[in-house]
């Protein structure tokens, strides 16, 4: 009897964490400054050889796979909260910084630019940002500020999605780089897709 007891408030504090965590990140906003400033949840540090997601249902950071070719995460990687994508999912975010954060940390950034593909037959689009409490980042408004600023970067985060998925089987087609303009007005209808499917 005491052992099912025990056990059966073990399984409570258990259940009662995990929607604990799942009210957490729930209320992550998306940023009192969308589109202009997002908060971003960082998933996947730069430099990473691994793909971490957001366990919504647990709550923590876990481990979905090693990425099967050799390449790595050219910027930090996660979603912006709050947002719903075509595919189904958060909108993807990229974030620029001078060494990279951990996976879980919510970073301030401010948007620059959008790159569209088409991932195994879906639209796909990735927000290209800097980090907003950086004052190395201060001047960088354009995606022609990232080429002077750091030259060959978009083509490497192109080419690295162009080709990270090769040795699995899937094709990821990449469109092109569109501008701020653009980055914004992905980010407010997939704010409204968030809202309109999830009431929030």
């Amino acid at each position: 009897m005491r052992r099912t007891w025990i056990w059966k408030n073990i399984c409570g504090i258990v259940i009662n964490l995990q929607k604990i965590m799942n009210h957490f990140f729930d209320k992550i906003p998306i940023g009192s400054k969308t589109p202009e400033i997002v908060n971003a949840l960082i998933e996947i540090p730069k430099g990473s050889q691994n793909k971490y997601e957001l366990d919504k249902e647990f709550g923590v950071i876990r481990l979905d796979r090693a990425f099967y070719s050799a390449v790595h995460s050219p910027l930090d990687y996660g979603f912006i909260p709050h947002t719903l994508s075509e595919d189904g999912d958060s909108l993807d975010i990229l974030v620029m910084g001078n060494e990279p954060v951990f996976p879980g940390c919510l970073v301030e950034a401010r948007p620059i630019g959008l790159l569209k593909m088409v991932d195994s037959g879906e639209s796909d689009s990735k927000v290209l940002a800097v980090q907003n409490k950086n004052p190395r980042f201060n001047m960088i408004t354009t995606l022609e500020d990232i080429e002077r600023f750091s030259p060959h970067l978009l083509e490497e985060i192109g080419h690295y999605f162009e080709t990270y998925k090769h040795l699995q089987g899937k094709k990821v087609q990449v469109i092109g780089w569109e501008k701020t303009e653009a980055v914004k007005k992905e980010i407010l209808i997939s704010q409204e897709r968030y809202r309109v499917t999830y009431g929030d």
